[in-house]
């Protein structure tokens, strides 16, 4: 698929990350601040409630017939037409403490597929954009994942460790970490594209939502990257996620179900 094809959804979604950078970026580290707890315990605050609600309004206004699921509204999913996917802050708990890796994910997918994501994380002064057969950026820059090939030389990183050693892959995921050249806890979005910038080889989350993961898997797969759950199968709501530079997503899936 031509990235011309979606040069007027690419604008679209860099218009409204800049203005929810200019939402968040006024309520982070803010007195104002709204925080609270949604059922699951899990937390939300003023900002992700106000920059989903203004994303679905633009994109009403910008593409009426197209369908939108966001962590705070929800909405359908469905494997035909045109569906957008947003995660207004991903990274609550760490913005909501005045850690600045949190990002705003927008992605687009047509008949199930994603063809174009973008994470911007305005507090890192860092924007990572891809659109099918486009190849990925950083602030304009191309990005490609790194040649390392095998774990003994790899950067590995991780997000959500309690859950990941109450979870099946615990052994392996042990052994993952002791062989790996190093091994660091950079959560949510930012570990998914320090693998497809090369910084790191190897990002493994036990649990992800459909917002958390739409947008980083356009953006890794361009990169040269590849994604799957841990035991190599497709991404799914509620499952878990492997990242990696492709040349070692092998090795790692069979480790973490070994």
């Amino acid at each position: 698929m031509a990235p011309s094809t979606f040069d007027e959804e690419l604008a679209f979604a860099h218009r409204v990350a800049d203005r929810a950078a200019e939402i968040a970026l006024e309520l982070f580290l803010g007195e104002e601040l709204e925080v609270r707890r949604k059922p699951d315990l899990t937390l939300v605050t003023r900002a992700d409630t106000t920059i989903e609600r203004m994303v679905r309004e633009e994109l009403a206004a910008a593409f009426p017939q197209d369908l939108v699921v966001g962590e705070e509204e929800g909405g359908t999913h469905v494997r035909s037409g045109r569906v957008w996917i947003v995660d207004p802050i991903d990274g609550t708990a760490g913005f909501a403490r005045g850690v600045p890796v949190w990002a705003t994910l927008i992605a687009l997918h047509v008949d199930g597929g994603g063809v174009l994501g973008l994470a911007n994380a305005p507090a890192l002064g860092e924007r990572y954009v891809a659109v099918a057969g486009g190849g990925a950026t950083m602030n304009g820059a191309p990005i490609h994942v790194s040649q390392v090939a095998s774990v003994g030389e790899a950067h590995v990183l991780h997000g959500e460790l309690g859950e990941l050693l109450r979870g099946p892959a615990r052994d392996g995921a042990l052994a993952l970490f002791e062989d790996a050249w190093r091994n660091r806890a950079f959560g949510d979005f930012w570990g998914h594209v320090l693998v497809a910038r090369g910084a790191a080889e190897v990002m493994i989350e036990p649990e992800l939502s459909l917002w958390d993961y739409a947008a980083l898997e356009v953006i890794v797969r361009e990169a040269g990257g590849r994604v799957s759950t841990f035991d190599g199968s497709p991404l799914a709501h509620g499952g878990s996620m492997v990242t990696s530079n492709g040349l070692v997503h092998d090795e790692v899936v069979a480790r973490l179900t070994g």
